[in-house]
This record gives C-alpha cells, structure tokens and sequence, in this order.
C-alpha cells in the first residue's frame, strides 16, 4: 500500500482532524501528517506544541508520523515520495476549494492524486479557525478537541 500526507496547520487539531485520520489509517501503510509553515501567518500556537499535540493523539498508531515542512505541498509530498494527499470535506465549499487545489496539485506535484473523505456529521461544523475563536475568547473548547489537548 501507499503513503500519503495530511496537511495542515493545526492550529489546532481538532476531533474533525482526527477522524479523518483515522477513518484514513486503513487505506495507507504510513500517514504524514505533515504541519505547513508559512513565516507570514501568525499562529496561536507553536509548531512544537501542535507537534506534541498530534503525536500524543496518535502516540498508538505506528503507521502515523509527524513533520512539518514549508513549501508546497505537492513539492513534499514529491520530496517524501508520497503520491496522495488526504482532505477532509466539511461542506459543499470545502470541495469546491479542494477541488481546485488538488488539481493544481495534481499539474505541480507530478499526478500526486487528493483522496477526500467526507466528515461526519457530528465533526462537520467544527473547523481550526472557529476553535481558535472560542480559545482567544477565553470559551469552552472541549468539546471541538482531541481529551489529549488540554487548555
């Protein structure tokens, strides 16, 4: 079997992340869940606190590895010799957004192929940025991430 990445910032991981990873873990033997740094963004948290984040979540599944990288995607995956990209789908804007992007990943990146898994119903509403607004609001984010975070 193939390997495959999962990118993004993670800032945080949230319940929605983990399930698609998880719901992935079977098709792939290694999963990369690979964090993007952009020097321009601001992020709320360190890339070594999600770093620790993700591993601790998935501290019990072998099959499931962290790194982070800067750059295109499509370049990683190519340097790391990964030919797919794994998308969780929220909503109809998510997969109009990833369907672009995962054909210009597709020209860039050498034919790397964007496998999308459609969320849960009870993960769908959740997304980084809304957590993010919940923690800087000094709100409740339990519920939105993995019991490994705690704030």
């Amino acid at each position: 079997m193939p390997s495959a990445v999962f990118p993004g910032s993670f800032d945080p991981i949230t319940k929605g992340h983990v399930e698609i990873i998880k719901r992935a873990i079977p098709l792939f033997d290694k999963i990369t869940v690979a964090i993007g740094v952009n020097a321009q963004k601001k992020y709320l948290f360190s890339l070594e606190q999600r770093i620790e984040w993700i591993e601790q979540v998935f501290e019990n599944y072998p099959t499931i590895h962290v790194e982070n990288y800067e750059g295109l995607t499509a370049h990683y995956c190519n340097k790391i010799g990964a030919k797919y990209l794994i998308r969780g789908l929220r909503n109809a804007s998510d997969f109009d957004y990833e369907k672009t992007i995962s054909q210009l990943n597709a020209i860039v990146g050498d034919g790397i192929e964007t496998i999308f898994l459609i969320s849960e119903p009870q993960f769908s509403h959740i997304s980084s940025t809304i957590v993010r607004e919940i923690i800087k609001g000094k709100g409740d984010a339990s519920p939105f991430l993995p019991e490994q975070i705690r704030l």
